[in-house]
């Protein structure tokens, strides 16, 4: 029993320490071991996942106040944006130079200067090329999109990130609009935000339709053509509606870069943008390839005033200092009806050209051709107007030599004289001066005919002074040479010094019966695009003639025309006797610095004045060439072409 006894007791007290402890007291063996290792590691996960679930709570916070704020932050910057977008409430108003067109006799343009606009055009009533092709090569999703293009703006991206650059842009066609019309073409964060939400109004406010119109009218297609409509006439001479596919293609192709891009500039590149576009038709479904071949290979002419040659420019800047002065103040786009005759420029260039390609390249040439009253109806001032715009047509003031004996002759004329009556060509000395002939020989007496006819000095300047230099200056002065003119034996053989075309209206006034005409290349000035002047009219400017006497009498200048036929006939002026009504007289100024050859041919209304310049900008001295040589040989080849 006392052993039992102690044995419960025992048992007992181990019970109650476990009891008191509140814990089993361990087993020696296996299983309480396991038990013991097992629950200390899941005690020390459970923190770590409190913890965890604490951070992600707190990022997920964070990261709902970053795009509640975010958001907040786009939102009020946009509105600050638009806050400070540049009025839109009226897409008509704009400012830009109102441009000054040239147009000639015939009717078509070959010049334009400044921002030339046209009739706006209906992107309804257009060819269904014109609108194809420009979305096809802009924005093929244009009808699609609200103003953005998100599946652009991706590829986009995509693209740049794997080219390591930029090489595709996002921007829609109502984008393009946007900058265009509003913005500055500066690439920053700013502008972009501006442009976005530009795109978006319009996009809101017009139609697809109406912003195609809008698009076409205003975006600028190189060779100062804004629009459409100026486009068309500019590159092909005609209007919009009559546009083939392939000139719809090129003038879509050049939106994106008009001087890269022109067709007279750089034909190839814009021939090689051109087939871009025709293919992009294609990809877009609106072309069948075979077209696209077919309109490639057919190409189109350069026929609009930025096919015109350079050289006509010569007369274009003329005209254009008297234009400006004439219109005033306009706004509005300009006409200025010239009287340039495209068929005369065009033989004038050739027989220039032509007659100078055997010549050193640092010769120059000029021409002036007019009709009977002063009009301008060609004029050439230089070799080549892309690498010289000095107009010596007008502004080279040179010594006219031989040619302007013909005015001391028909005051002698005029005096009393007669084509038959005689004069000394023996030595003579003028104030310690010996004027000398070109052949440096004396001919005794001659007749005025031989003397004008051989262009012989010691009798001219006998004839002048036998007449009075003054009568000479006061009749050059009739005759409109507005040239300073020294009193001087020397004035007889052209010492002074005068423009070709001063020198040229004088034989115009020969060839009309002695009446002095005013050179003059405009027509009338009219505003263009149905504005209209404060009179109503639409008319700034119109040329009047100014009926003027006679500087000699009827007689005296017979004479002088039967003269000038026989310098031509039989005298210095033989390489030009290519008709039997031609009349001139040769120049060459002293050391063959000058040559000239001037006179007149035809009858009527045709009849032409025509005056040639041949020498150096710097003066320097020509070997062996006079007036009956180079410029009686390009006079000669004008005249025979331009009255045949």
């Amino acid at each position: 029993m006392a052993g039992n006894g102690g044995r419960d007791v025992s048992r007992g007290s181990r019970t109650r320490r476990g009891a008191g402890t509140g814990k089993a007291a361990p087993r020696r063996g296996g299983k309480a071991s396991s038990a013991a290792r097992t629950s200390r590691p899941r005690g020390a996960a459970a923190p770590a996942r409190r913890l965890g679930r604490r951070i992600a709570r707190g990022l997920a916070r964070l990261a709902l106040l970053a795009a509640i704020w975010g958001t907040v932050a786009v939102v009020l910057l946009l509105g600050w944006q638009a806050t400070r977008l540049p009025d839109i409430s009226r897409l008509d108003d704009h400012d830009r130079r109102g441009g000054i067109r040239m147009v000639a006799l015939d009717g078509t343009d070959f010049a334009q200067y400044g921002d030339v606009h046209d009739a706006p055009v209906d992107a309804g009533r257009l060819p269904g090329a014109v609108v194809d092709a420009l979305l096809a090569i802009e924005d093929r999703r244009f009808r699609s999109h609200f103003g953005v293009d998100p599946l652009g703006v991706l590829r986009a991206a995509f693209v740049n990130l794997r080219e390591g650059t930029v090489r595709q842009g996002a921007s829609t066609l109502t984008q393009q609009l946007a900058k265009n019309l509003f913005l500055t073409p500066e690439r920053t964060f700013e502008r972009k935000i501006r442009e976005v939400l530009l795109a978006l109004w319009l996009e809101a406010t017009y139609s697809k339709e109406q912003l195609l119109t809008i698009y076409l009218n205003r975006m600028y297609f190189g060779a100062g053509a804004w629009g459409l409509s100026a486009a068309a006439r500019t590159y092909f001479g005609k209007p919009a509606t009559e546009l083939t596919v392939y000139e719809a293609a090129m003038l879509a192709g050049l939106v994106k870069a008009p001087s890269r891009y022109n067709p007279v500039v750089n034909p190839r590149a814009a021939r090689d943008r051109t087939g871009v576009v025709l293919s992009a038709m294609v990809d877009a479904g609106v072309l069948e390839r075979s077209e696209a071949d077919a309109a490639l290979s057919s190409g189109t002419t350069i026929r609009g005033t930025a096919a015109a040659s350079r050289n006509h420019r010569y007369f274009a800047d003329w005209v254009l200092g008297q234009a400006r002065g004439y219109r005033g103040p306009v706004d509005g786009d300009t006409e200025v009806h010239t009287t340039l005759d495209r068929r005369l420029q065009r033989l004038a260039e050739t027989a220039v050209a032509d007659v100078l390609a055997d010549q050193p390249a640092m010769r120059q040439a000029a021409l002036v051709a007019m009709d009977r009253t002063g009009a301008v109806r060609a004029m050439v001032g230089g070799r080549d107007y892309r690498t010289s715009q000095f107009n010596r047509a007008v502004q080279a003031m040179r010594q006219p030599g031989s040619v302007f004996k013909s005015i001391v002759y028909l005051a002698a004329l005029d005096a009393g004289a007669r084509p038959d009556s005689t004069v000394s060509d023996d030595r003579l000395v003028v104030g310690g001066w010996s004027p000398r002939n070109f052949d440096g020989r004396y001919h005794g007496t001659v007749t005025l005919t031989e003397a004008l006819a051989h262009s012989y000095n010691v009798a001219t300047v006998r004839l002048a002074r036998r007449v009075g230099i003054d009568r000479v200056v006061r009749l050059a002065r009739r005759l409109g040479v507005t040239a300073p003119l020294a009193g001087g034996p020397s004035l007889a053989l052209g010492a002074a010094e005068v423009s070709l075309l001063e020198m040229t209206a004088v034989y115009a006034a020969f060839a009309n019966g002695g009446i002095p005409v005013r050179a003059h290349g405009i027509g009338a000035i009219r505003l263009r695009s149905g504005d209209t002047a404060r009179s109503g009219d639409d008319t700034l400017y119109r040329h009047r003639a100014e009926r003027r006497p006679a500087v000699a009498g009827s007689r005296a200048l017979a004479d002088l025309d039967a003269m000038l036929r026989d310098a031509v006939r039989s005298g210095t002026g033989r390489k030009a006797a290519v008709r039997t009504d031609a009349a001139g007289k040769t120049g060459t100024s002293q050391n063959h610095r000058d040559a000239w050859f001037i006179g007149y041919a035809g009858s009527g209304s045709d009849r032409l004045a025509v005056g040639i310049w041949v020498g150096h900008d710097s003066g320097a001295p020509m070997k062996s060439v006079t007036g009956g040589g180079v410029p009686a040989r390009i006079w000669a080849r004008f005249v025979a072409d331009s009255l045949e």
